[in-house]
């Protein structure tokens, strides 16, 4: 992603879990999406028409029972941008910082949630959801490589297709960061 304008659009709370639960649950009504975040369906088809201005989202008409219904789906499966890109304009600057913000707080809002999340619920997972942590040494070129590396084995996750074995499989949102810092 190199437009700030799509950038931006995407750059909102609510339209960011919208963009996931696309994700998620596949193509869907705004009525299905609103029933999943809780939100109206004219909030959620708003957000999903600015989504659509920004080239995010598409119309899946062949889904529809009839011309009233309209079915939503994601453009693409993943968004990836770099702030490098957005370095030529203080204000495509300001936006990237933003989307950049929302995204942390996006991800740290879904491990929180998983942290207060009940007993049982925790029991159910036992000891499969995990964090970790590492400091490296890394040239600019070795991190690069390194992300490549993480994203693959993500991609490739992400991708594969889900074995029909009978086994309930749920949502589960894996992430990781590199980023230069001090201890």
């Amino acid at each position: 992603m190199t437009d700030s304008r799509v950038l931006a659009a995407m750059a909102h709370p609510l339209r960011r879990r919208l963009l996931d639960v696309l994700t998620v649950h596949g193509p869907a009504t705004a009525t299905m999406i609103a029933e999943r975040t809780g939100q109206t369906v004219a909030n959620v088809s708003h957000h999903l028409r600015v989504l659509h201005g920004s080239g995010l989202l598409e119309e899946a008409p062949e889904l529809a029972r009839d011309r009233k219904q309209r079915w939503w789906r994601r453009t693409s499966a993943s968004l990836r941008w770099s702030s490098h890109d957005f370095t030529r304009d203080p204000a495509d600057t300001a936006i990237a910082e933003a989307a950049q913000s929302l995204n942390l707080d996006r991800h740290t809002n879904l491990v929180r949630t998983w942290l207060a999340a009940g007993e049982d619920e925790r029991a159910r997972w036992g000891d499969s959801a995990f964090s970790t942590d590492r400091w490296l040494h890394l040239t600019p070129d070795e991190l690069r490589q390194c992300a490549a590396e993480i994203t693959g084995v993500l991609d490739r996750w992400a991708g594969r297709r889900v074995p029909g074995d009978g086994r309930q499989r749920s949502p589960v949102f894996v992430f990781a960061h590199g980023v230069p810092a001090r201890p």
